[in-house]
């Protein structure tokens, strides 16, 4: 990893999360199915790393017919065990079934409001937030409480809200870098 003299929030540190940090998170994201594979991924992250999950990620793509809902929600528990058996990907059966759950809960979503990002986006006001006071970035929000409580009631599963919090980070509903960190101040 070069040093390139750039100041980034602390995390990115890998070369991987250097690249995650400076071209995709907190970057607002309005595309219905990047919204769905960061939803996917940030449930699929739960009790693991974020670099895990980045390595595992064109796996993901593979697996999950490139994050098209339409696509996974017609997975069928034939398809689930051919899952369980992909290294590439967290074989947790719980996490692979609410992927196909939530890809039909997300279908239902795009049908009600049009897209899921004008469902999703209502929680912050249709524009990103700043949520940080100086060092401290809260792991949960009013508004993540509000979107988990929202998802649940709409069938999708490992949505809690510190799970949508870190997805809110992800797609720009919120910037959180830190002060000092160079994409601060171009995604400000």
């Amino acid at each position: 990893m070069e040093n390139d003299g750039l100041i980034r929030c602390s995390w990115a540190r890998s070369d991987l999360m250097r690249a995650y940090h400076d071209h995709e998170w907190g970057v607002p994201v309005h595309d219905d199915r990047k919204l769905f594979e960061f939803l996917i991924l940030e449930g699929a992250q739960a009790g693991l790393s974020w670099e895990t999950i980045l390595r595992k990620r064109e796996s993901y793509r593979a697996a999950f017919a490139g994050f098209a809902p339409e696509a996974v929600a017609r997975f069928t528990t034939r398809k689930i065990a051919r899952l369980m058996l992909n290294p590439g990907i967290v074989r947790n059966r719980l996490k692979i079934a609410a992927t196909i759950g939530n890809a039909r809960a997300f279908l239902g979503v795009q049908q009600e409001f049009g897209s899921f990002d004008a469902f999703i986006w209502r929680f912050v006001g249709g524009h990103p937030r700043r949520n940080r006071s100086g060092q401290t970035v809260p792991a949960r929000t009013a508004e993540s409480d509000a979107m988990s409580r929202e998802l649940i009631g709409r069938g999708f599963r490992f949505v809690g809200s510190t799970i949508c919090y870190a997805f809110m980070q992800a797609v720009g509903m919120v910037n959180d870098h830190s002060l000092k960190c160079f994409r601060y101040r171009q995604l400000k």
